[in-house]
């Protein structure tokens, strides 16, 4: 009998578990048999594995062989286990010392030829690595580059079976033919996502600096500006509602350009999840600036909260953590995807159950959400040319139901572009998206100032009782407030995030409190029925 170990990964949601992989040679018939949970993927890896052993120019032990994945009560699936595999199987027939592999860690699939290719979720796999103390991993050389983000481990860029091999046994590396990178491609779970020229519905800043559009762009519409503005100094979710051709899109699109790019420990966790999804930008491992992600109405709840079969994975809730998730017409959504988004918007993470087991998926995003007033897009208090009966009017608006709209801290309507502003732009043209997100930039330094001693960074992110308690208003700056809860246009709930929005104004206007005037724009942009006597500061 002969038996050798090594190590791999098996991904749970965006968390890697370390798995042994035991491989034991015993006399009889040849069979080749995988246990310890695995998917369809690992049983097909007992062809790929033989076959990429023989055509490496190795022999294949013509005995019973049988691969353990352990523990074998955690669900293991996709083809990163085949390197494992090969290199467990060929030290259990003595090709390799057992030694050599027995605290090396092997991510990668084998193709029929011995190539080693890429798979998804190489930087949470070498993340596990890495906690469970492992000093050395080989990964397909193309997601060397994706693995070396991670601090503390070496990494083995390997091209072929060929040369690994060679490496483990000291040998000379074969001369390879030319390189061919193979993208790994994205989870085939998410296609519901897809846009026609942008992967999945996600896009990457730093991907494709063409995309990256400016303010400046934007005729008039000041705010509705002034809110994108408090959203992304603060962390605030945010509501347009207007006719088409007002520019909701247009905002919605250079929110991520006024957002300050992520930080290091940030950007890993953003770039564990496009990896897990397939999504990462080609040539870039880390994801620098906040992801924007633009799923179409028709998508369903698994692809928007995460899920799927087997185990669940994660969605569009997830593929937008630290950056924007802009729901584009969303009364078109369907009412039970939307009201699925209320928990995440509060808790910033997505709890999924499922029969093969429940994880939680990281979903910390910027929620954007417009709307046209009515079906057809041109009713408005003045009475335009609006076809739609009243009944579908109110049928259609009521599409977003209070407890989600409740979470919402900006509420705002957008008007159309006037003439007069659309001539205006050449003459006198807006902020540019640099001078904005300088502004945000600022606020956000003073916010994470402010809270250094506690867990929270942004304004919106900080639980009401201890906005009220630690950073108390004073009864002059909250008196319209209070107004307000007493006729019934606030909640308790509603009152949190005006007070939330108060301080992101008095950030961005360098005050060290809010005054009654931020209190009041916070107010008017929830659209309550409050509306300020004199015009806020237009400074915040």
């Amino acid at each position: 009998m002969a038996f050798a170990r090594t190590g791999s990964v098996a991904l749970l949601g965006v968390d890697g578990v370390v798995v042994e992989v035991q491989a034991d040679i015993e006399p009889g018939l040849a069979t080749f048999t995988i246990v310890g949970l695995p998917d369809k993927a690992i049983n097909e890896s007992r062809d790929r594995v033989r076959a990429a052993v023989v055509n490496s120019g190795e022999k294949w032990p013509l005995r019973k062989l049988t691969v353990g994945l352990s523990p074998a009560s955690v669900p293991k699936s996709g083809s990163g286990f085949d390197l494992a595999i090969a290199c467990a199987v060929l030290a259990a027939s003595e090709r390799l010392k057992p030694e050599s592999i027995e605290r090396l860690l092997l991510v990668g699939e084998l193709g029929l030829d011995g190539r080693a290719r890429p798979v998804r979720g190489v930087l949470p796999a070498v993340l596990a690595a890495v906690d469970a103390g492992y000093a050395k991993v080989a990964v397909a050389q193309a997601t060397a580059a994706e693995a070396a983000l991670v601090p503390g481990i070496e990494v083995l860029p390997v091209r072929s079976l060929r040369q690994l091999i060679a490496l483990l046994c000291g040998e000379p590396e074969p001369e390879e033919p030319p390189e061919q990178l193979f993208a790994c491609g994205p989870d085939p779970a998410l296609a519901g996502l897809s846009l026609p020229g942008v992967g999945m519905g996600v896009r990457h800043a730093d991907a494709a600096e063409g995309w990256r559009k400016d303010l400046a762009d934007v005729a008039g519409q000041f705010e509705a500006r002034r809110a994108l503005e408090l959203a992304a100094a603060g962390g605030h979710h945010l509501f347009l509602k207007g006719p088409p051709g007002a520019g909701k899109t247009m905002l919605a699109e250079r929110l991520t350009g006024v957002l300050p790019p992520l930080g290091q420990q940030e950007a890993l966790e953003v770039t564990a999840i496009h990896s897990i999804a397939g999504l990462l930008p080609a040539g870039r491992p880390l994801v620098r600036n906040p992801p924007y992600c633009a799923p179409h109405h028709s998508t369903t709840m698994p692809a928007i909260v995460g899920g799927g079969s087997g185990l669940p994975r994660p969605g569009a809730a997830s593929l937008a953590h630290r950056g924007v998730l802009f729901l584009d017409e969303a009364p078109e959504f369907s009412a039970r995807v939307l009201d699925a988004l209320r928990q995440p918007l509060e808790a910033g993470e997505v709890l999924v159950a499922r029969s093969a087991g429940s994880l939680r998926l990281p979903a910390r995003f910027l929620l954007l959400l417009a709307a046209n007033p009515c079906p057809c897009g041109r009713w408005s208090r003045r009475g335009d040319a609006c076809e739609c009966t009243p009944t579908m009017v109110t049928r259609y608006q009521s599409r977003l139901s209070g407890p989600l709209l409740d979470r919402v801290d900006l509420r705002v309507e957008v008007d159309a572009v006037s003439r007069t502003a659309l001539l205006r732009q050449r003459d006198a043209p807006a902020e540019s998206t640099a001078v904005v997100a300088a502004r945000v930039l600022a606020a956000r330094e003073r916010a994470a100032a402010r809270y250094a001693d506690t867990p929270w960074r942004l304004n919106g992110e900080v639980p009401g009782h201890e906005l009220r308690t630690r950073y108390p208003l004073g009864p002059e700056a909250l008196r319209d407030a209070e107004r307000e809860m007493e006729r019934g246009f606030l909640t308790a709930r509603g009152l949190d995030r005006v007070l939330r929005v108060a301080w992101t104004a008095a950030d961005l206007a360098g005050s060290d409190r809010p005054q009654r005037d931020h209190v009041q724009a916070a107010l008017s942009l929830r659209g309550t029925a409050f509306r300020a006597t004199a015009p806020p500061d237009p400074c915040f």
